[in-house]
């Protein structure tokens, strides 16, 4: 099937699947933020995902589309360097029209994926898993307590909002990226594309990043908040 077995296949496969984890981040984001105006409307929202079957259908779907998204950006880099061949080990100057995300989206996926396993761990692996093997779990009742108590510790807080810089280049190259490579690259939309790309992944990255700062500081300071 050629969107497995060839180059533009694959590159289909990125871009769909990076769009639909775009979808997902904004949904995460949009319910975070809520948290920041209802504590109780945030905890709500958690009791009523819990580990209902759609919650659960939607995870496999999300990891399903993680794994792909993944995969293929493995597979696309290797076949990448084994066109460039013996030029990869030349030494040249970096054209001064291609991004530095562009350049090291690989590296800047990979950290990404650290910071998502440790997201998991944090927050899935001890609200949402508990539920699936039966253990009741106090954190679905008040989830935005719980955020304080990760973002309490300074440590959490650098490595999350490193790991929300390396979203941001990766989805400012990404998302025009994506609509590039499914036929949205007109000469007029091409360079608004990129100002959509970079205004969208600021609002998204931001979103993220306030609540991250603004439960850190109700942490450190107690029951300020």
């Amino acid at each position: 099937m050629w969107l497995f077995n060839s180059s533009i296949g694959r590159k289909v496969v990125m871009s769909v699947t990076g769009m639909a984890l775009i979808l997902f981040l904004t949904f995460h984001m949009s319910m975070n933020v809520v948290a920041l105006f209802s504590e109780e409307g945030y905890n709500m929202v958690c009791e009523f995902l819990g580990a209902n079957w759609y919650a659960v259908v939607a995870t496999m779907g999300l990891a399903a589309l993680a794994v792909l998204h993944i995969v293929y950006a493995f597979i696309l880099t290797k076949q990448n360097r084994n066109a460039r061949g013996e030029s990869k080990y030349a030494v040249t100057d970096k054209p001064a029209k291609v991004e530095w995300a562009s350049q090291n989206m690989l590296v800047l996926g990979i950290i990404v994926l650290v910071g998502l396993a440790l997201h998991l761990y944090d927050f899935w692996a001890k609200m949402m898993l508990q539920d699936l093997l039966g253990n009741e779990s106090p954190l679905n009742a008040d989830g935005a307590h719980w955020i304080r108590t990760i973002f309490s510790d300074p440590i959490h807080v650098v490595i999350y909002l490193v790991w929300l810089a390396a979203l941001w280049f990766h989805l400012t190259h990404g998302f025009w990226s994506a609509l590039q490579t499914m036929g949205w690259n007109g000469k007029t939309w091409f360079c608004r594309w990129k100002v959509i790309s970079i205004a969208y992944a600021t609002l998204l990255c931001a979103g993220f990043a306030i609540v991250v700062i603004v439960f850190a500081c109700c942490g450190m300071c107690g029951s300020c908040c």
